[in-house]
C-alpha cells in the first residue's frame, strides 16, 4: 500500500490529510507529488475522479509559505463550479500549515472578490476570463507566482479558453513550475506545452476496467442533514442480515457507529486508527453476527470476505467508479442477491451521474423513506414474527391466557394490540455527525488519448518546452 507518510511531507500537511481521510495515495498523486514537490514542470494525463488535486494541492501547501503578502500558486479551472471545489479541497490541505485559498470566477460580484483578494491568499484558483479580467485591473498580481496550473485542459479548449490561458500565462513572471492535467491530448495542448513548459514529466494513469456485480443498486437524493435518520430508516424498514456502511472519512466512521449504537443499533466501526488486535475482534464479532451492521472506511475494508453481506450503504460516495464497485461487490456474494444503497447529496449529483457512465451500472432512484414507511414495514416484520411463531406450534403455554383475553375484547382489537407491542418504533435519539465537504468531480467529454508520452519543441526539435526565461 503505497501511504503519504513515505512521499516525505511536513507533520501539518500528514495531519490536514489524515482529516480529509485520505489513507493512501491514488497512481497519480504517488508519480505526482514527487515531481511537483522538486519544482518541476509535469503533465498529468489522467481522467477526473483520479484524485488530481490532491496530486497538484499538496506539493503547492507543502512548498509555500504563509503570509508573503503576493499569491505564491495560480490554478486555472474551466468552470466556476470546479473552481470553487478545487479552492474547497486546498483549503483543507494547507489548514494547519495555513495556506489559504481563494476561488474567483465570473458571475460573482467583483467588487467582493476585490475585498477578499486584500487579505492575500496564498493560491488563487480562478476561470480564465475572470482571472485576465483581475490580472488587467492589477487587483491579482503575479509577481510572486511560484507554480501554476492549468486544470483540466482539454475542456478549457472545447470552451474556446485556449488564448485566455495563453495571455494568463505569458503576465507570469520569471522561472516559475507549471503542471498540465487533462483527460486527453488534442495538439492544441500539446502546443500549449511546448510553448510554455520546460522539460516536464509526463504522467499517464489509464483508467481501469470496471465491472459491476449482480446486485440491486439504488440511490436516494437527500440533504446531508438528513443522511443519518434517512439511514436509520432504512436499517428498520428493511433490516438486513449483515451490513456494511461507508463512510469516508474515520471521523465519519466514528461518528456513524457511535450514533447507532445510540439509537440501539448493533454497530462497531473499523478504520485505520484501530490496532490490529481490535480489528480482529470487531470483524470477529461481525462474522459471527454478534454484531450485525459495521461501519468502515474504504481502505479499513480491503480484504474484507465475509460472506452474508445482505446490504451495502455508501453513506458517502466513493471518489471513483473504481471504489465504487469494490464497495458494492462485497454483497450479493456466494450466489445470493445483494442490496447497495448510496445517499447521494445535491452537490455529489455529478459525480454520481459519472459513476454510473464509467460503471454502466444500472442504479434506480428511490424515494426518501418516511415515517410511515417505516412504520409499515416494522409492522410487516412484526406479522411475520407472529406468523412464525404460530407455524412453530409454540403457543401452547399461552392459550389459555389467550383464551381469556378473547373473552374480554375483540380479536382483531388483541391482535392489533400485538403488532404494536412487537413493532420497533423508530428511534429519535438526536445524533450529530460532522459535515464534511462533498467531493465534486466533473467528468468530462473526451476524445481518445493521444498516446504521446513527450512533444517536442515545433522550431528546435528538442524535447524541451521552450517560450519560458
Amino acid at each position: 500500500m503505497n501511504t503519504f507518510t513515505e512521499l516525505g511531507l511536513s507533520p501539518a500537511v500528514l495531519k490536514a490529510i489524515s482529516n480529509m481521510g485520505f489513507e493512501e495515495t491514488t497512481p497519480i498523486q504517488q508519480e505526482a507529488i514527487p515531481t511537483g514537490l522538486n519544482g518541476k514542470d509535469l503533465i498529468g494525463q489522467a481522467r477526473t475522479g483520479t484524485g488530481k488535486t490532491a496530486a497538484f494541492g499538496i506539493p503547492m501547501v507543502e512548498r509555500f509559505v504563509p503570509e508573503q503578502g503576493l499569491p505564491q500558486g495560480l490554478v486555472i479551472t474551466p468552470t466556476r463550479e470546479l473552481a470553487v471545489q478545487v479552492a474547497e479541497e486546498l483549503h483543507k490541505i494547507g489548514e494547519f500549515k495555513r495556506i489559504r485559498s481563494l476561488p474567483i470566477y465570473g458571475g460573482q460580484d467583483i467588487d467582493r472578490q476585490i475585498k477578499s483578494l486584500k487579505k492575500r491568499p496564498e493560491i488563487i484558483v480562478g476561470t480564465p476570463g475572470r482571472l485576465l479580467d483581475h490580472i488587467r485591473r492589477r487587483t491579482v498580481r503575479l509577481n510572486e507566482v511560484a507554480t501554476v496550473v492549468i486544470d483540466e485542459a482539454d475542456e478549457m479548449l472545447n470552451m474556446g479558453f485556449i488564448e485566455d490561458i495563453e495571455a494568463i500565462l505569458r503576465e507570469v513572471p520569471g522561472q516559475h513550475q507549471t503542471l498540465l492535467f487533462s483527460a486527453t491530448m488534442p495538439r492544441p495542448i500539446q502546443e500549449l506545452a511546448m510553448n510554455f513548459m520546460v522539460d516536464p514529466k509526463v504522467i499517464e494513469v489509464k483508467s481501469k476496467e470496471v465491472t459491476v456485480p449482480a446486485v440491486h443498486q439504488t440511490y436516494i437524493e437527500v440533504q446531508e442533514i438528513q443522511k443519518f435518520d434517512t439511514l436509520c430508516h432504512l436499517l428498520d424498514l428493511q433490516p438486513p442480515d449483515l451490513a456494511l456502511i461507508f463512510g469516508r472519512t474515520k471521523r465519519r466512521v466514528d461518528e456513524i457507529a457511535e450514533g447507532l449504537k445510540s439509537r440501539g443499533y448493533s454497530a462497531e466501526g473499523i478504520h485505520g486508527d484501530l490496532t490490529q488486535a481490535r480489528r480482529e475482534s470487531v470483524l470477529r464479532q461481525f462474522k459471527n453476527g454478534i454484531i450485525d451492521v459495521l461501519v468502515a472506511t474504504d481502505v479499513a475494508a480491503r480484504g474484507l470476505d465475509i460472506t452474508g453481506i445482505s446490504h451495502v450503504y455508501n453513506f458517502d460516495i466513493p471518489q471513483d467508479a473504481e471504489g465504487y464497485v469494490h464497495r458494492i461487490g462485497r454483497t450479493g456474494r456466494a450466489g445470493r442477491s445483494g442490496e447497495a444503497i448510496s445517499l447521494v447529496t445535491p452537490r455529489e449529483q455529478d459525480h454520481f451521474r459519472y459513476i454510473q457512465r464509467t460503471t454502466g451500472a444500472k442504479i434506480t432512484r428511490t424515494p426518501l423513506p418516511s415515517l410511515v414507511d417505516v412504520l409499515k414495514g416494522q409492522q410487516h416484520l412484526a406479522a411475520e414474527k407472529m406468523l412464525e411463531a404460530l407455524d412453530a406450534g409454540a403457543t401452547g403455554h399461552y392459550r389459555e391466557m389467550a383464551g381469556k383475553l378473547l373473552e374480554e375484547n375483540d380479536s382483531l382489537s388483541l391482535v392489533a394490540a400485538a403488532l404494536k407491542l412487537l413493532t420497533k418504533e423508530p428511534d429519535r435519539t438526536p445524533v450529530r455527525i460532522t459535515e464534511e465537504g462533498s467531493y465534486r468531480f466533473h467528468q468530462r467529454s473526451a476524445g481518445k488519448p493521444s498516446g504521446n508520452s513527450s512533444y517536442r519543441n515545433r522550431r528546435t526539435g528538442q524535447k524541451r518546452y521552450g517560450g519560458r526565461h
